[in-house]
């Protein structure tokens, strides 16, 4: 005699998720709902599913927590794929039952207020997925004479690895994160952005092909020409139409080296004039034009040198701090030039030239010749000396802004040299820097501001688990800031929480991300912890 099958502990969990909403439901309606006994068969055969899933305490809290290490949200169960198909399969589950459970996609958790987490729902660990290779991987592909140089490279690879793998290759991306260490997939449903972005556009707008799995369980691959609707809508989309599970990424053949520069600026007005000026210098197919260009503060109660970078010399750190002392805010502008065994010769002459007639401080100019690879992956030696110091799982209570350029002085005299200098307690990198909006495709999901040039202002706090919360008060008043000063502030990395806020983020695309919400997702399954249609 066969011995008896009980239900494994796996479906139960995956059960009690349909059955907290039930009740749930009935709490809020006269009717009472009940699981059909062929609704429990049929989800009950999944064997595919439930034995990919994990309900013990050691797995639940590894995906209940993200990098901000502010929010926590226990799941209550995490999904380790073993192919594309078993992520479809999981969403498909939802989808097809009485009340549907939430669905979340977690890649490395650099999310700072819980946008890849799932309350009571399922998270998909795409970590795993990359770590065991169940996934698309990374395919560099010969030149298609529609498309160039490209990339399939699966949702859950990092950039990190993309960059190695396209180098055998002389290729690489032209956009970047400043960090590396983030997955395809979350990058491309947020933007992707550096200091790259005025010359070359957001990662978005590099893609040229995804897969998507969306809200119904559906593969689709899709494109600007094929299921273009679902492709701009992913784009940017924060995870709310889809799980993208392969991205072609367009490449172009890579430099070797990098002429890496700061200029200091003790005048707000006329660090912006030539952010602005450089960005607008040379178009894409132009070597005459900057490959890079950034911008951060310098402050008294901020060391010269942060973890993003160390860059100012030893032996001119006095001078420096002399300097900020004496004007309280200095500002750093930062850029780069690319070159290799070609144009070597000319690099020096065409970086005169793009930054003759600045205004930054005289003698005060700062210049390193570094590799490619030590140039993008410049953010991983102060990570790795913050591990070995125990401050990098710390709280991040970040907060990451688009500011219209008509309003960025607004901004500088209201935050930088009022809110920020009263408070002084930031300590972390500060950047703000400018972008072309012309780089952007307005059909994608992601949105800015109206204006041809805006800037990106990001305030990257690291603090104690006892007082975030003063940070995050500032942060609060930097918001409030902007809205009583009408400046049209949009946050990159959002987080609000009401759907009114939402509203004003999108503005006019809002009607737009609604109605693909409903055609992609209409049961609303997945990314719900970006808490946008479930306030």
């Amino acid at each position: 005699m066969a011995a008896q099958k009980y239900p494994s502990p796996t479906y139960i969990i995956l059960l009690l998720i349909t059955v907290t909403r039930l009740i749930s439901t009935v709490g809020k309606t006269s009717s009472r709902k009940t699981v059909s006994s062929r609704e429990l068969v049929s989800v009950s055969r999944d064997d595919t599913v439930f034995r990919n899933l994990r309900e013990d305490a050691e797995a639940l809290e590894g995906v209940s927590r993200d990098y901000g290490n502010m929010v926590r949200d226990v799941p209550l169960a995490v999904f380790n794929p073993t192919s594309v198909q078993d992520i479809g399969r999981l969403i498909k589950l939802s989808y097809d039952g009485s009340v549907p459970f939430k669905v979340a996609a977690r890649g490395q958790g650099h999310s700072t207020r819980g946008q890849a987490m799932a309350r009571e729902g399922v998270v998909v660990d795409m970590a795993g997925f990359r770590e065991r290779g169940n996934g698309v991987g990374i395919r560099v592909s010969d030149v298609d004479p529609n498309n160039g140089y490209y990339v399939d490279v699966g949702g859950e690879q990092l950039w990190i690895d993309v960059l190695h793998a396209t180098l055998k290759h002389g290729l690489a991306p032209m956009s970047w994160t400043d960090y590396l260490y983030l997955t395809v997939g979350g990058t491309l449903s947020n933007a992707g952005i550096s200091g790259q972005t005025f010359r070359y556009g957001p990662q978005i707008s590099t893609v040229r092909q995804m897969d998507v799995i969306t809200g119904k369980g559906e593969f689709v691959t899709c494109s600007p020409q094929t299921n273009s609707e679902l492709f701009h809508a992913a784009l940017g989309g924060l995870g709310q139409f889809g799980i993208i599970t392969r991205a072609r990424i367009a490449l172009a053949p890579a430099p070797e080296r990098v002429k890496w520069v700061r200029l200091l600026y003790n005048d707000f007005s006329a660090f912006t004039k030539d952010q602005e000026q450089l960005i607008l210098m040379g178009g894409r197919k132009q070597n005459i034009a900057l490959d890079y260009l950034e911008g951060l503060l310098l402050m008294h109660q901020g060391p010269i040198n942060n973890w993003r970078s160390s860059f100012f010399p030893l032996a001119d750190h006095a001078r420096i701090i002399s300097l900020v002392t004496k004007h309280s805010v200095l500002y750093c502008l930062e850029v780069a030039k690319y070159y290799d065994g070609q144009n070597e010769n000319n690099v020096d002459k065409e970086l005169q030239v793009l930054l003759q007639g600045l205004s930054y401080i005289p003698g005060f100019y700062y210049e390193k010749d570094v590799s490619y690879v030590e140039f993008l992956n410049r953010v991983r030696s102060g990570e790795l000396k913050l591990q070995s110091q125990g401050l990098w799982d710390v709280p991040h209570p970040w907060l990451n802004l688009f500011i219209p350029k008509s309003q960025i002085k607004d901004f500088d005299s209201g935050v930088f040299k009022n809110i920020i200098l009263k408070r002084n307690i930031t300590t972390g990198p500060v950047l703000v820097y400018p972008m072309n909006r012309h780089k952007w495709d307005n059909r994608m999901s992601a949105s800015i501001p109206d204006e041809d040039i805006f800037y990106t202002v990001g305030f990257l706090h690291s603090s104690g688990f006892d007082n975030w919360k003063a940070y995050d008060a500032q942060n609060k008043e930097i918001l409030q800031f902007c809205n009583d000063s009408g400046i049209k502030v949009k946050q990159y990395l959002p987080h609000y929480r009401t759907q009114e806020d939402w509203t004003n983020h999108f503005g006019p695309k809002w009607r737009t991300f609604v109605e693909r919400k409903h055609q992609f997702d209409p049961r609303m399954i997945l990314s719900p912890g970006q808490r946008i249609f479930n306030n």
